[in-house]
């Protein structure tokens, strides 16, 4: 298979019609949650036989996914595109606030550890990916459905620029959405005064650790060993870690049943061994060990959940542009 060489950020979003997103909006507002998750089923169809190059670097991922284990089994790319769509409804259902807190089963794992820090008003980083359904955490902490006592800011680091109208479909169904999100290509010293007033407040900074910056500077990401291969993955998430000085924690909210008429998910909460109150010339060492911790945790979860990874470009490719 030949790569598609273009940076994830240049590439087209897979539904670029608003009237796409404005079908949805209707439907997360008018519609039973099960019927809801019906729906993906026939709009997977429009993805699968409309984006050839997600197709091709489907297979490339599942390929790479099924090499790693032992049964050696060839898995589904129109499984793969319809795990997306339920992805896809189930984020607005739950900015739409059809997602409660019963529907998520946490983990015998670090979340006890989060829930301190956050009700101690210690704040923390996460680091999320985008396996399973990030924006689950931030919707479910908007409307107050979390485990902790307390109500807690989240702000998140995001570049929506290659998903302009799935941003916009957000907005819609949920005007303060988009409130407490800062653009990945503009963080400066304004910037890291509020990420530190967040966390001061007992909040939570969340951002993704598994996609690579525009630029595709080489001196801006770890080449490290992912399932197989040398993949890239940004220092920015982890230089930014190092500079806030707070607890980190890797976060996944991974669909209990991938393809299941119930909206059910399995919250993983893994708090990383690495600290940064260290001299700074050992910070490059720190950042380097966070990442390859968080690389290898990223991908235990893809062997156990692959329909659910939504990078759909050559994650092993470093582009430059």
């Amino acid at each position: 298979m030949k790569p598609d060489r273009r940076h994830w950020a240049s590439q087209p979003e897979l539904a670029r019609s608003y009237w796409q997103f404005k079908a949805l909006i209707a439907m997360v507002r008018l519609l039973p949650l099960g019927v809801l998750i019906c729906c993906a089923f026939p709009i997977s169809f429009f993805y699968y036989f409309l984006a050839k190059r997600a197709r091709r670097e489907s297979r490339r991922f599942l390929d790479a996914v099924n090499a790693q284990l032992p049964e050696g089994k060839r898995r589904s790319v129109y499984r793969h595109f319809a795990s997306f769509a339920i992805c896809l409804v189930e984020k607005a259902a739950a900015w739409g606030g059809r997602i409660n807190g019963g529907m998520i089963r946490y983990q015998d794992d670090a979340i006890g550890s989060l829930v301190e820090d956050i009700n101690g008003q210690k704040g923390a980083f996460l680091l999320c990916s985008h396996l399973g359904n990030a924006e689950m955490l931030r919707a479910l902490a908007d409307f107050g459905r979390t485990r902790a006592g307390r109500a807690f800011p989240v702000v998140s680091i995001v570049d929506y620029s290659m998903a302009e109208q799935f941003g916009r479909m957000l907005r819609e169904i949920n005007p303060g959405s988009m409130d407490h999100l800062i653009s990945a290509r503009n963080i400066g010293v304004e910037t890291m005064g509020r990420l530190e007033e967040c966390l001061d407040r007992g909040g939570l900074v969340v951002s993704a650790g598994d996609r690579t910056a525009p630029d595709g500077g080489r001196n801006r990401r770890f080449l490290i060993e992912f399932l197989g291969r040398p993949a890239p993955f940004p220092v920015g998430s982890f230089y930014l870690a190092s500079l806030l000085k707070r607890n980190v924690y890797f976060v996944f909210a991974l669909r209990r049943k991938t393809f299941s008429l119930a909206c059910e998910y399995d919250f993983h909460v893994i708090k990383s061994g690495v600290d940064f109150n260290c001299p700074r010339r050992e910070r490059e060492a720190r950042m380097e060990r966070l990442a390859r911790s968080y690389a290898e945790t990223l991908e235990q979860l893809c062997k156990v959940y692959p329909y659910q990874w939504y990078n759909y470009y050559d994650f092993w490719e470093a582009p430059d542009g």
